[in-house]
């Protein structure tokens, strides 16, 4: 009864399952230190607050300031289930989820300071999964964002994340952001002066944070695109039985599990002509199943005749099948768009 309380509720899948799983267990006591990562010390006269996901959404169960050594504690018990620590440092949350069985003493949890300098973080992969069909082409896009630094990368002027959208898009997007350890969030994409770029801002914190975009366009039957970003690999992804041509891309192989076909993008602005309809989520066979045309035969392209690149495409591959699985799931609702108003001159 509790389940399907929390299944109709507002929670994201994962912390569903975080309270299935963990129904029965609380926590007690709760202490550690708040540790500003940037420079190795301890972060005095700051506030903790512990919040519980619930049915509602997330429940602050209570709040308290980080003594001069940086210390913290909660004294009262949870309900059962996952419980988050939740610091703002300069505009910017960050979590440290506590799920039943993990240590409740001596958490220490990090926050670090804020940089607007777009070197602190850079993409390192950027994939892009069409899904032609009747009614239109879906158009699925994951950016990946790798900082290396002990700074948070935030740029609330100019959005911290940048992305090219098709004007036969119409401005219908959805957008979620997840940073390192952390759940999917909706974000709200705001219109640039760029005509069809957009941005998000959303900071990019040390370790690995990622860009979820996704839209429909009216015609199946090709795509533009524009690559912001000047570092990172760009790829298609085509599921089976579809096959894409053009110039500015060339096929580098499949992958075996879902037999979607994964190509390169040369250049910054790219063009294809679309062959065929398919859907990732029917795209992998299953015994006893006719699941449409034969696999894609992709005739191996000029730089399988070196070595490195071979190693190269198959750690791309070994990667894209998580990112396929992931896709595959459910998707968010498109959220509206906003757009920048210019700035009056004085």
């Amino acid at each position: 009864m509790r389940r399907d309380r929390v299944r109709r509720g507002k929670l994201p899948t994962i912390v569903f399952v975080f309270l299935c799983l963990c129904e029965g267990s609380a926590f007690g006591a709760i202490d550690g230190t708040v540790m500003n990562a940037s420079v190795g010390k301890p972060q005095p006269s700051i506030g903790v607050n512990l919040i519980q996901p619930g049915q509602n959404g997330m429940q602050k169960l209570g709040s308290t300031i980080s003594d001069g050594e940086g210390k913290f504690r909660f004294d009262q018990a949870t309900q059962p289930g996952p419980v988050l620590l939740q610091v703002v440092y300069k505009g910017i949350d960050y979590n440290h989820l506590l799920t039943p069985g993990t240590p409740t003493t001596g958490v220490e949890l990090d926050i670090y300071d804020s940089t607007a300098n777009p070197a602190t973080a850079k993409v390192t992969r950027d994939m892009i999964l069409l899904e032609p069909s009747a009614s239109g082409l879906s158009v699925s896009e994951t950016v990946l964002y790798h900082n290396a630094t002990k700074t948070t990368y935030r740029d609330a002027a100019n959005g911290t994340f940048r992305f090219y959208v098709p004007k036969a898009a119409a401005g219908k997007i959805s957008v979620n952001a997840a940073g390192p350890e952390g759940m999917p969030l909706p974000q709200t994409a705001e219109k640039t002066r760029e005509p069809d770029v957009y941005k998000v801002n959303f900071p990019v914190k040390p370790g690995e944070t990622r860009f979820d975009i996704t839209y429909m366009l009216p015609d199946p039957t090709k795509f533009s695109g524009k690559v912001l970003h000047k570092e990172g690999s760009t790829n298609l992804v085509a599921p089976h039985g579809v096959t894409l041509h053009g110039d500015s891309v060339v096929a580098v192989g499949q992958e075996p599990t879902t037999q979607a076909t994964v190509y390169s993008v040369k250049g910054n602005e790219y063009s294809v002509t679309i062959e065929g309809t398919g859907s990732l989520r029917s795209s992998t066979p299953e015994a006893g199943e006719d699941n449409g045309p034969p696999p894609i035969q992709s005739k191996p392209p000029r730089l399988y005749d070196r070595l490195y690149w071979i190693l190269g495409l198959t750690g791309l591959i070994l990667a894209l099948g998580f990112w396929l699985l992931y896709r595959a799931g459910e998707r968010t609702p498109a959220h509206p768009v906003t757009e920048e108003k210019p700035k009056r001159r004085k």
